[in-house]
């Protein structure tokens, strides 16, 4: 026998709607306390009873609901968000389907008690299982007071997949946070089994609520961001490295001031992250995007946390440039001081080598300055000493300070058999090395450097060089430093179109699928940019003639393939810095490594080359380049002081 179409009753089909809208007691928080802030109420206060399963009690502040439409805001689709189809493309409220307050009866035992200014009195409606129990008038404070009891108490089947109450809290508090760092101008209390748990003051400043949610620690460690479009502008906070986790929990996205969940923009964050975060590490962030309405839809989940955009690539590009450019000037700021105190400290230095002498083998107050450069050391055989003092302008006949002491240290003072006492030393022959090594050194009035110039000290394990300035030791990570100095190198090569390529000796060929084989052929002219000589060999099948000179000897075939997914992954997007992200890393492939032994000039070759790039203090991978300590974290290490 075929079965026969039936139309649902009221009670059957309220319940279906209530298992999209009404998840957990979480969904019931968010939907009143949405409803609440639409209302324009500037203190909302949430009891909630073992996990909120047993009751849900929000009391706000706002307009209130007309004596006349406290029933009726029950029905399904009621609301007074909008009245026709073309209001859902301009919406400014949190709501709009009204779909909350119907599935919520439907599904517990409801109180909603609301008054209006207008009126000396409010009005009561009890609802059961979705049935009127009574209306009435009652005394009440202008504003809404809703209690939820019983949740799923008619739908045992739901109640059997809530979690424990304190886990159902916990997903309480969560969405809470949420809604209060997007209205820091309402103060919200949140108080789970009669113990406040939450307590924001409504002061309007989004810094207060996030020292109120997340704590000292985090509001210490943000850095604030901001871009602005042609449709749209972007906003908020994120964290440094010090707070980064091994998960997303810490992150929240706002468009309009509601809280959605975006994989384009939380992409965008993490891609601008990846040249400053540790690895496997993500991002504390806190982002506010304010755009048109007409260019958004958020009808598009019944939960309504997913929003499409009219633009993905505009937004991608307007998040990931306001971020970006946000930790390159705390990067930077961080590691620079004050030209008054940096000037002190070289006067200090200056002052500090007058007093200090070395012994060379040569009178070298008996030269000329031409003399002196010409001079071949290794043809000298006179072991007379004269006392000159090392690093000054006077005896050595140089303004950029070339000839360091610690470089004297390794390479002058070599014993010399030519000489009768032990004491005396030889230079080497060549005095090329000394005189390049005043090439990399820039007067400290440039003020396009990073970071102070750094007097180096030494290398450690054959992987850190130690450097140190004023009362600040720097350990600067080899590998680490030249990879990133490589890395700006290509990118500024591709910005000017002029990488060079290296011609394989055997063309690699490859078959892709047709997926890749379109993305490829889309993707064309970003493979010529970077340097690469790609031709179509067939159906689904490339010739790969060339590579980047600068990515030494690559695996051409996974360095491609990664490319490919890189490019997938970023979809629409078409910035720059993502875009070219999988062959940065691939500067490392030439870099220093670790365990190789520098001499004192190479060191100072790189540490002042890392001075005068884009972003120094991170490599493509985002691990930390140069790490610095203070003489009071040093002393405090030691336990010289408190």
């Amino acid at each position: 026998m075929k079965k026969r179409i039936n139309v649902l009753g009221i009670e059957t089909s309220n319940k279906i709607a209530a298992g999209e809208v009404v998840e957990r007691p979480y969904s019931v928080v968010k939907e009143l306390v949405e409803n609440s802030i639409d209302s324009h109420a500037k203190n909302i206060t949430v009891e909630i009873i073992e996990g909120g399963q047993k009751s849900i009690k929000i009391i706000d502040d706002g307009e209130g609901i007309h004596p006349d439409d406290v029933e009726k805001a029950f029905m399904p689709h009621a609301t007074s968000k909008i009245s026709n189809i073309d209001d859902v493309y301009n919406i400014n409220t949190m709501g709009f389907r009204g779909e909350a307050l119907a599935s919520i009866a439907a599904v517990s035992n409801t109180v909603l008690k609301s008054r209006i200014e207008e009126f000396d009195y409010g009005k009561e409606i009890s609802i059961s299982g979705g049935k009127t129990d009574y209306i009435r008038e009652a005394g009440s404070n202008v504003g809404t007071t809703i209690e939820v009891r019983d949740l799923f108490y008619n739908v045992p089947a739901r109640l059997k997949f809530l979690k424990s109450s304190s886990r159902e809290a916990a997903y309480i508090s969560d969405i809470l946070n949420r809604l209060a760092l997007a209205n820091p101008e309402v103060s919200f209390k949140l108080l789970n089994n009669n113990k406040k748990t939450l307590n924001t003051y409504g002061t309007g400043k989004l810094l207060d609520v996030i020292r109120s949610v997340y704590g000292k620690t985090i509001a210490e460690n943000i850095i604030a961001f901001e871009g602005h479009s042609d449709i749209a502008s972007v906003h908020g906070y994120i964290g440094n490295s010090e707070i980064s986790r091994g998960s997303r929990n810490n992150q929240s996205i706002f468009v309009n001031k509601r809280y959605i969940k975006n994989k384009l923009i939380t992409a965008a964050v993490e891609n601008a992250f990846k040249s400053f975060l540790t690895v496997n590490k993500f991002p504390f962030f806190i982002v506010f995007l304010d755009i048109f309405p007409e260019y958004t839809d958020i009808n598009v989940h019944p939960t309504k946390s997913e929003v499409k955009f009219r633009d993905d690539r505009e937004i991608f590009k307007l998040t990931f440039n306001a971020i970006h450019e946000a930790l390159r000037n705390y990067l930077k700021d961080s590691f620079s001081i004050p030209v008054e105190e940096e000037s002190i400290a070289l006067k200090k230095e200056e002052d500090k080598t007058e007093m200090q002498r070395i012994q060379l083998p040569i009178d070298l107050n008996s030269f000329s300055e031409s003399d002196y450069k010409s001079v071949e050391y290794g043809n000298t055989k006179s072991c007379e000493i004269t006392n000159v003092p090392y690093n000054t302008a006077e005896d050595i006949h140089t303004n950029e300070n070339l000839v360091q002491k610690d470089y004297f240290n390794k390479h002058i003072l070599k014993e010399s058999a030519d000489c009768p006492n032990e004491e005396y030393k030889t230079v080497p022959e060549d005095t090329k090395e000394i005189e390049s090594a005043g090439k990399h050194i820039i007067p400290s009035e440039d003020k396009t450097a990073k970071f102070p110039s750094l007097k180096v000290i030494g290398q450690f394990h054959s992987t850190y060089i130690l450097a140190e300035f004023m009362d600040n030791l720097y350990l600067i990570d080899q590998h680490a430093a030249h990879e990133k100095i490589l890395f700006e190198k290509y990118k500024k090569s591709i910005k000017e179109n002029n990488v060079i390529s290296q011609v394989l000796m055997t063309p690699m060929v490859m078959e892709l699928s047709p997926e890749d084989f379109d993305i490829f052929k889309e993707n064309n002219e970003t493979f010529t940019k970077v340097g690469f000589d790609i031709n179509v060999f067939g159906d689904n099948t490339i010739s790969i003639r060339e590579v980047p000179l600068i990515l030494g000897k690559p695996d051409v075939k996974n360095l491609f393939t990664n490319l490919l997914e890189n490019l997938k992954n970023l979809g629409s997007g078409e910035t720059w810095e993502v875009k070219y992200n999988t062959i940065a890393k691939r500067a490392c492939k030439s870099a220093v490594k670790a365990n190789d032994n520098l001499s004192i000039i190479e060191m100072k070759s790189l540490i002042e080359d890392l001075r005068y790039i884009d972003d120094p203090f991170t490599c493509p991978h985002g691990r930390p380049t140069i790490i610095k300590f203070t003489l009071n974290e040093l002393e405090k290490k030691f336990k010289r002081i408190q």
